[in-house]
């Protein structure tokens, strides 16, 4: 049987950090992951990360953006967490190598994002998860932190409340296996696959349905995101940085149509305003086929979507067949966030003892009722290295309890 301090469910950057921080803080770490590190659903995002780094701007105004962004929804005092701590991030991540996107003058480049009041997405291109997911793997590669990988959960080990270890499926060779622990982070991501329309078809809920079984609660599962931009029909994303960068939705009468829905912000306005208005246009009869409506890139230019937007347009090509460059793009909206999951504390603690819960799979409820787009990729790490520090705070005060 393998023992370890802390084990971690998932290889996504919530999973990467909380390992990290637990083996820089002494305790002994195994990731466990359905697929490879460099292969979650982390790589997908590509916009950017919000982070309060002008001179300008701060984190009290990104406080303020996150709590009116989530419908008043959202903990307040874990947004404090994850917004104050945001300049913290970007740092630390530039230490780890990131190569993030940089103005003329050296600046790291930010770009605008829906319903926030500054210019504070900071990004690489649009492939900004991908980039983050290779700097903090790294990191975990550098400080020997085990990972296996193709080994999936199949269930938690609880004893007199407290956890104690998993079973785990050897999908290569199809072998079962438990392992001890003093203490465990899920870290497993969203709940996309339950939706047909999604962004993140590979995300079944894994962790949430582990925790469920074992009688911890799951919280706010009604608050579920959609995104407006997606391709059609593969629903692959079209990131926010597509509009933060200057691209219009326009409808079947080649109408710019969110004036009438949000005539300040436009196509930047909250994600939920966003996808509703399209869906409107859709049900209203101005849609492409009753279907789906476009996103128009070409007023933007050659030059900057090449610089910019290169994958978006890779992927519109490759899964539409249309270039961006010269016709618009049909999108539609669909399921992208479950700001629901496994109901934790700021601290990312569960009812169970040991028990740690980060990322999509959590619900500290720092997006309410709606995520604003760049906050995603910032509490993966935020709070991936809070569950991270105090699992190895827990498995320090603890002894392993046999599991027989």
């Amino acid at each position: 049987m393998l023992s370890y301090d802390v084990v971690v469910i998932g290889a996504g950057l919530a999973g990467l950090r909380a390992a990290l921080e637990a083996k820089k803080s002494g305790a002994s770490v195994a990731v466990f992951t359905k697929k490879y590190p460099n292969d979650s659903h982390s790589k997908e995002a590509q916009g950017g990360i919000n982070a309060a780094i002008d001179s300008k701007d701060n984190w009290e105004s990104h406080f303020f953006d996150t709590v009116k962004g989530s419908d008043y929804l959202g903990d307040q005092d874990a947004i404090e967490i994850l917004t104050s701590d945001a300049p913290r991030v970007i740092k630390e991540l530039i230490s780890f190598g990131t190569n993030f996107s940089k103005t003329s003058d050296g600046k790291i480049a930010q770009r605008p994002f829906g319903a926030q009041s500054f210019f504070r997405t900071c990004y690489s291109a649009d492939r900004t998860g991908h980039s983050l997911l290779h700097s903090v793997y790294e990191q975990a590669l550098a400080n020997s932190i085990k990972i296996y990988n193709e080994f999936m959960t199949l269930s938690l080990v609880i004893k007199d409340n407290k956890i104690v270890g998993v079973v785990v499926l050897d999908l290569s060779s199809t072998r079962t296996l438990t392992v001890n622990c003093k203490s465990l982070v899920v870290a497993t991501g969203g709940a996309g696959a339950i939706y047909k329309k999604t962004t993140n078809p590979d995300n079944k809920g894994d962790g949430m349905g582990l925790a469920f079984e074992v009688g911890l609660p799951l919280m706010d599962m009604e608050m579920i995101q959609f995104h407006p931009t997606t391709l059609v029909p593969s629903n692959k994303l079209m990131s926010e940085a597509s509009r933060g960068e200057g691209a219009y939705l326009i409808n079947s009468k080649n109408e710019r149509f969110m004036q009438k829905y949000a005539p300040t912000k436009l196509e930047l306005a909250s994600r939920d305003i966003v996808a509703r208005a399209i869906q409107t246009e859709i049900n209203e009869g101005r849609g492409a086929e009753n279907e789906y409506l476009y996103l128009d890139f070409r007023h933007l230019g050659e030059e900057k979507i090449y610089s910019k937007l290169p994958d978006m347009r890779r992927n519109a090509l490759n899964l539409t067949g249309k270039d961006m460059v010269r016709e618009p793009i049909p999108i539609q909206p669909g399921q992208h966030y479950t700001m629901g999951g496994i109901e934790t504390n700021s601290k990312t603690e569960t009812q169970i003892q040991g028990l740690y819960a980060a990322g999509e799979c959590a619900c500290i409820s720092v997006h309410g009722a709606n995520r604003l787009g760049g906050n995603s990729l910032l509490e993966t790490l935020v709070f991936g290295r809070i569950a991270g520090k105090n699992a190895a705070k827990f498995a320090k005060k603890s002894k392993l309890v046999p599991i027989k």
